[in-house]
C-alpha cells in the first residue's frame, strides 16, 4: 500500500523503515528537512509539506500521524481536515487522549473521512521485533489498512500460543487487535501505560531494596554487597519476574552497575494520569497505578537509586529523557 508518514522521529522513522522494507511505498514529511532527506534516501517519497503529501497519494489517502501528544498532533490534524476527501483515512498512533479521538472522529466524518486510533507499543525497537497495536475505528477501515497493520506487528514469532485459547480471530497473536470504535484504541494502550509505570515502579522498588542491604545503617553481620548485575541476570532465566522490563535493567545495570549515568529524575507522558482518572471516573481503585504515579512526581524532588532504574527502562524501551534537574 502507499501511504503518508507524518512525523519521522524514533518511532515515526522506524515505522516507515519497517513497512517500506515490507513493500510498501512512504511518502514521508517532517518539519525536520533533514530527517525527510535520510528517509528519501532510503526509499521513502520525500514530501515538502501536509499539501504536497497529499498531492503525491492516490485515493483513498492515508495519513499515518506520528507526532507527540497535545499541540503538534492536535495542529498537525487540524491542517490535514483542511485538505482531506470523502473516503481518506486519518490514523493517529500516537499518545493521544482518547477523548480528543472521539472528538476528531466525529469532526472528520462530517467530511466523509475516517479517524483510525492506534494505541502503538514497542518503542524505539519496534524496527526489529516489530510493534504491539491496539486500533480503535470503524470495522471497514481497519480493514483497509490491515496490510499495513500486518506488516508492522511482530508476527507469531517464538511465543508459545496460549493454551486453551481457541478465538477465530488470530490477529491478537499476531500482535495487533481492532478494540473497537475510535478512541477504544488509546483508551486501551493508556491503560497498557498506566500498568507499565505500576511494573516499572515494582522492579525500582525491589532493587532499591537489593542496593540498600549494604547500607550502614544495618548491622554489620546483616550487610550484603550484592552484586545487582547478576540478581538481574539470573532473573532473566527461568523467573517468574522475568520481562523485556527486566532485561532492559540487566542490559543498564551491565553497562553501568551504578546507574551514575542517571539522575533519577523520572519524566512521565501523561498516560499514567489519565488512567488514574478514568478509574475515578468508573470508581475503579488503582493502588499500585496512582503510587507509582506519585513515585514519579517525587523522584523530581528527592531521588533513589531506585529512581534511576526507572530511568533506565524510560531511557531502554523508548529512548525517554530525564527531566532536567
Amino acid at each position: 500500500m502507499r501511504l503518508g508518514i507524518v512525523g519521522l522521529g524514533r518511532m515515526g522513522g522506524n515505522i516507515a523503515r519497517r513497512l517500506m522494507r515490507g513493500g510498501h511505498e512512504c511518502v514521508v514529511y517532517d518539519r525536520s528537512q533533514e530527517a525527510v532527506q535520510t528517509l528519501g534516501g532510503e526509499g521513502g517519497v520525500a514530501a515538502s509539506s501536509l499539501a504536497d503529501m497529499a498531492g503525491k497519494l492516490q485515493s483513498p489517502r492515508i495519513f499515518w500521524v506520528m507526532l507527540p501528544a497535545g499541540a503538534p498532533t492536535e495542529q498537525t490534524i487540524e491542517e490535514l481536515t483542511g485538505i482531506l476527501q470523502s473516503g481518506d483515512v486519518v490514523i493517529d498512533a500516537g499518545n493521544t487522549f482518547y477523548k480528543d479521538d472521539i472528538r476528531r472522529a466525529k469532526t472528520l466524518a462530517e467530511k466523509g473521512a475516517h479517524y483510525v486510533d492506534i494505541g502503538t507499543s514497542g518503542g524505539v525497537w519496534g524496527l526489529q521485533r516489530g510493534y504491539c497495536m491496539m486500533i480503535g475505528g470503524d470495522k471497514e477501515t481497519v480493514d483497509l489498512i490491515d496490510p499495513i497493520l500486518d506488516t508492522l506487528a511482530p508476527g507469531y514469532g517464538d511465543i508459545a500460543r496460549t493454551r486453551g485459547r481457541n478465538a477465530p480471530d488470530e490477529r491478537a497473536e499476531r500482535g495487533y487487535i481492532h478494540t473497537g470504535p475510535a478512541g477504544s484504541g488509546h483508551f486501551v494502550k493508556m491503560v497498557h501505560n498506566g500498568i507499565e509505570y505500576g511494573m516499572m515502579q515494582a522492579y525500582a522498588e525491589g532493587f532499591d531494596v537489593l542496593a540498600s542491604k549494604a547500607s550502614e545503617k544495618l548491622p554489620e553481620d546483616e550487610r550484603f554487597e550484592l552484586n545487582l548485575t547478576d540478581v538481574a541476570e539470573v532473573w532473566r532465566r527461568g523467573s517468574v519476574v522475568s520481562s523485556w522490563l527486566l532485561d532492559i535493567i540487566a542490559e543498564s545495570l551491565a553497562k553501568d552497575g551504578k546507574l551514575e549515568g542517571f539522575s533519577g529524575h523520572v519524566g512521565d507522558t501523561g498516560e499514567g494520569a489519565w488512567t488514574i482518572h478514568a478509574a475515578m471516573e468508573e470508581a475503579v481503585p488503582v493502588h499500585v497505578l496512582s503510587a507509582a504515579l506519585y513515585a514519579r512526581y517525587r523522584s523530581r524532588v528527592e531521588n533513589t537509586f531506585g529512581d534511576k532504574l526507572l530511568s533506565a527502562m524510560r531511557f531502554g524501551f523508548g529512548g525517554h529523557v530525564e527531566i532536567p534537574q
